[in-house]
């Protein structure tokens, strides 16, 4: 008995197949170049280093742009014509001024003073008194500053004090000393010619007599004066008022 066979195509329908055929190409050209990549990595980096050379284009930077063009310059104005100078002032002549004279005064001379009346011995510019003349000093009139008498007046230098103290603490009497009924003395003190004190004479006493006594006492012993000088300069006597102050 025998066995069906296959049916066998005619020759006629026998075509090549392009398209299988390709992709089993590609399929096998993956494969190959997977196995290469895993196994070989290195060799498949220097091939696509190579394809990608063939393919490199070198680009030439551009050119520089051209310089810009420099601004024309612009002609400058004309200068313009300067103005004529102006014709001369005339001419001025100080004028003088008058000055107003100042008016003259004439002052009226003084007739000098009536010489006193009196005997030869006695007669002078002075009337007769009973004080001494310019020193000062007596009831009569001078030409001191200290006298009481109506002379012709003089200017001079005072008496000044300058040392000497007196000390409430130390100086005052001991007997009445708790009781300080002591307070303000006025004495006068004559002034000679040296500076010296040569007398004390109470003005205005205190309440307690020693203290008064011991006040003028001490004031001949420690005061010290610049004498008094009358107008022609020369050291004169005169007397010099003192207020001593007791505890107070």
């Amino acid at each position: 008995m025998k066995c069906p066979s296959s049916p066998v195509p005619p020759r006629g329908d026998r075509r090549p197949r392009w398209g299988v055929a390709a992709a089993v190409l590609v399929i096998h050209l993956a494969v190959v170049a997977g196995l290469v990549r895993a196994f070989t990595p290195e060799l498949a980096a220097q091939a696509v280093r190579s394809v990608t050379q063939a393919f490199s284009v070198h680009l030439e930077p551009p050119p520089p742009p051209a310089p810009a063009p420099a601004p024309e310059p612009t002609p400058s104005a004309a200068p313009r014509e300067e103005g004529r100078a102006g014709a001369p002032g005339r001419r001025t002549e100080p004028r003088t001024a008058a000055v107003p004279s100042a008016p003259i005064v004439i002052r009226p001379t003084q007739a000098p003073p009536l010489a006193g009346r009196g005997d030869a011995d006695a007669a002078g510019a002075n009337a007769q008194g009973e004080g001494t003349g310019a020193a000062g000093a007596g009831n009569g009139t001078g030409a001191g500053s200290e006298g009481r008498g109506a002379g012709g007046g003089g200017s001079g230098v005072p008496t000044v004090k300058i040392s000497g103290d007196i000390s409430s603490a130390r100086d005052y009497p001991r007997k009445t000393r708790d009781l300080r009924i002591g307070a303000f003395v006025t004495i006068d003190l004559a002034v000679g010619a040296d500076g010296k004190v040569s007398g004390c004479r109470i003005v205005r006493p205190s309440p307690d007599a020693q203290a008064d006594a011991i006040t003028c006492k001490l004031a001949q012993q420690r005061f010290r004066f610049r004498p008094a000088r009358d107008a022609k300069g020369l050291p004169i006597s005169a007397v010099y008022r003192w207020r001593q102050s007791w505890f107070y």
